[in-house]
């Protein structure tokens, strides 16, 4: 009796064990920070792979929302308010989805940040849709998001997976806050330029002349 419960406890300590033991995934998650004028970037997702397989059309149909990524929701963070494809998006965490079109891609910004994948999507949550347009590039095995061209108040972030990339426009417009905060004029090539406010003036009378 005494060794069948020893056995028992080996049995079940090993199976803890393995339970806690971390494996690798599939899809390996990672995050890009950027910080961007004022305002800090951070995109959290997964990195799916080809692995030989069709993508557009096949793996991720078109027409239907799409997680952007594998695992979690793909999330988004901004620190400030921003304009993206020149629309307003308010501060704080978002969940990106798309909608894959052979033409043009719906990009979702929704309030749910939290959820698997976009299984309970729910598009009454959406802070904001914009429309992007693909665009053929070299091919990439792993899916990535990339920042490869940035000023002092905007960035291009570009989903990059196959054979194919996503490009679309964050504007922090941090020149111009900085403008409106400071009450500083600012160069034509920056936020437009705010005037100084003129301090009231004063009329003297001429000095009285004698006859």
């Amino acid at each position: 009796m005494r060794k069948l419960i020893s056995l028992l406890l080996v049995a079940f300590a090993a199976t803890s064990a393995l339970a806690q033991v971390r494996t690798p995934r599939p899809s390996p998650s990672a995050t890009l920070t950027q910080t961007v004028g004022l305002t800090d970037i951070t995109i959290k997702y997964s990195r799916p792979g080809v692995k030989g397989r069709t993508i557009w059309g096949g793996l991720v149909p078109y027409d239907k929302v799409w997680r952007t990524g594998a695992n979690e929701a793909t999330t988004i963070a901004f620190s400030d308010d921003v304009l993206v494809n020149g629309n307003k998006l308010a501060k704080g965490t978002y969940a990106i989805e798309t909608i894959p079109g052979q033409d043009q891609w719906t990009l979702i910004f929704n309030r749910v940040a939290d959820q698997w994948g976009a299984f309970q999507y729910d598009a009454t949550k959406d802070a904001l849709r914009i429309q992007a347009r693909p665009q053929t590039a070299d091919y990439r095995e792993w899916l990535t998001f990339e920042i490869p061209e940035m000023t002092t108040d905007t960035a291009t972030v570009v989903l990059r997976w196959e054979k194919l990339a996503l490009p679309f426009t964050i504007d922090t417009q941090s020149t111009e806050k900085t403008c409106v905060l400071s009450r500083t004029r600012c160069s034509p090539t920056g936020a437009r330029r705010i005037r100084r406010r003129a301090s009231p003036s004063t009329t003297r009378a001429p000095p009285a002349t004698r006859n």
